[in-house]
């Protein structure tokens, strides 16, 4: 059987075709792609768009399908996989000292990008689209449903690890009256993050979360522990319960994993989140035992599949805004980030939980928020 037979009954598993006439379907331009593929995994597969060898008119509902017939474990595992997997067990590739590489290779990306992707207010995470059809409501919507959850009231020390742009902070300042403390290790995100608040009781800090000192009321961190690590988990936790008051809650946003892993996608971890990894619910519920308890676990892994989309949408449309600083290499690259990551998620190969923790020892009442 030749590469290119291999690989078309492969996809037709799938029921995706070489050539085909269906939106789905792949249009190859280079005969070289199906021998990359056979030795290259998901790696090849990324490397390859982004260099022009294969094209998709609707590419999120190809890798809806290629995941959701789990193509990925009917094919032997790429060295670059195993070669991640073996260093995720010998190293840890999220220790202190390599902290900051996150913030430099992608959120330092460019303020630029994510102010013509994102919502009017900056939100690098999922949005909630329960009541709305729009991204800069479904944002809102988001953070005051965190908020509700966090049960905030005036005066209350709110620490947000992970604050990005400092949107959350903001909207948690001005609305509910708290003290904000945001910690991020970009330092775009930090810069930016300082002119958004100026004038609001919020400090923004560049530093790692191993660094935190203080006793707050409330804390919260939204998408950034899937840069912690499962070496960390331990660790993330224990920092988080020393700094919550009695009585306190921590409320975790994240994108989480169905399945228990040590590393993540070679492809993601090469161009998009070096030293990234998706927790699983057995992970965390293992690195918080006997630190805190769980008072609420809502999942809402579809409203990411719309977030992406939009973002999607939104990245091209503003592309002639941008395009001076960016390559088409890049555009394609960013394109292939967001597009794998909705049809991910319209497969429900990755989730998205908002988990709301206190101390094992509190005696706070807590009632689910919706």
């Amino acid at each position: 059987m030749t590469p290119k037979q291999k690989i078309a009954e492969l996809l037709n598993l799938a029921d995706v075709r070489i050539n085909g006439q269906r939106p789905w379907d792949i249009q190859v331009h280079n005969e070289a792609l199906y021998s990359r593929l056979l030795s290259g995994g998901s790696l090849a597969l990324g490397e390859s768009y982004m260099a022009g060898w294969w094209d998709c008119d609707v590419p999120d509902e190809f890798f809806y399908r290629i995941i959701n017939a789990d193509l990925k474990n009917k094919v032997s595992k790429s060295f670059s996989l195993l070669f991640l997997s073996l260093r995720a067990r010998l190293t840890n590739m999220q220790k202190k000292s390599r902290a900051f590489n996150i913030g430099k290779k992608h959120y330092d990306t460019g303020n630029l990008l994510f102010e013509n992707m994102l919502d009017k207010n900056m939100n690098y995470s999922c949005g909630y689209w329960k009541n709305t059809d729009n991204l800069d409501q479904a944002q809102l919507d988001k953070m005051e449903l965190i908020c509700r959850k966090l049960m905030l009231k005036p005066g209350m020390k709110l620490l947000d690890i992970g604050c990005g742009w400092g949107t959350l902070a903001k909207y948690a300042a001005e609305n509910y009256k708290v003290k904000v403390t945001g910690i991020t290790v970009s330092e775009k995100q930090a810069g930016y993050a300082k002119r958004l608040v100026k004038g609001l009781d919020v400090d923004i800090l560049l530093e790692d979360y191993r660094n935190i000192r203080g006793q707050f009321d409330r804390i919260v961190s939204v998408g950034m522990i899937e840069h912690v690590g499962y070496k960390n988990y331990r660790t993330f936790f224990k920092k988080a319960v020393s700094c919550l008051r009695d009585n306190g809650l921590f409320l975790l946003h994240t994108i989480g994993n169905n399945f228990s892993v040590r590393q993540t996608d070679p492809w993601i971890n090469k161009y998009i989140f070096p030293d990234s990894m998706l927790p699983s619910a057995k992970q965390l519920t293992a690195a918080y035992e006997g630190l805190f308890r769980m008072e609420d676990w809502h999942s809402f892994g579809t409203h990411y599949d719309k977030t992406l989309m939009t973002w999607y949408r939104n990245f091209n449309n503003n592309w002639e805004k941008i395009k001076s600083r960016y390559d088409e290499r890049f555009r394609r690259m960013w394109n292939y980030y967001l597009l794998s990551s909705a049809g991910s998620f319209r497969a429900h190969d990755n989730q998205l939980w908002q988990i709301v923790l206190s101390g094992i020892n509190s005696q706070i009442d807590y009632e689910s928020v919706r």
